[in-house]
């Protein structure tokens, strides 16, 4: 079992666009035998968004986005690792997202491979990021 937290972009894609993954990020998404995680910081961004009603989604409610994402997907929360982890990380110039940053620290610490389209997180693989493009 392979294991595999998605970043925010790719939950929605997953769950809105799937018809919008890459080839790779699909079939790796659709194995069952791969344990797949969203973050707590990902779900975070997601009732921020819906709220602000940058986001188009069949949730209804803010309130409705975590018992839909924990019907699907493991849910990882902050842990003090993460967050040294995030302490020691050495940030990307042209990157300048904190959430990001915490997400690849937990990551990096969990040594899981995160899919996300984002390509800032490129910076960060010889950090031990280990990353899979989802477009």
């Amino acid at each position: 079992m392979a294991r595999y937290l998605l970043d925010t972009n790719m939950v929605l894609s997953y769950l809105f666009e799937p018809d919008e993954l890459g080839k790779n990020a699909a079939y790796i998404l659709n194995d069952y035998a791969n344990q797949l995680y969203v973050s707590t910081i990902s779900i975070q961004e997601l009732i921020h968004l819906h709220r602000r009603e940058k986001i188009e989604t069949t949730w209804k409610r803010p309130e409705d986005i975590l018992p839909e994402i924990d019907k699907t997907f493991e849910i990882l929360p902050v842990k003090k690792e993460h967050l040294m982890t995030y302490a020691r990380l050495s940030v990307a110039k042209s990157h300048n997202d904190p959430n990001d940053h915490l997400i690849i620290s937990q990551v990096i610490t969990e040594r899981i491979t995160l899919i996300s389209t984002d390509r800032e997180f490129r910076h960060y693989t010889k950090q031990k990021l280990s990353l899979i493009f989802g477009s």
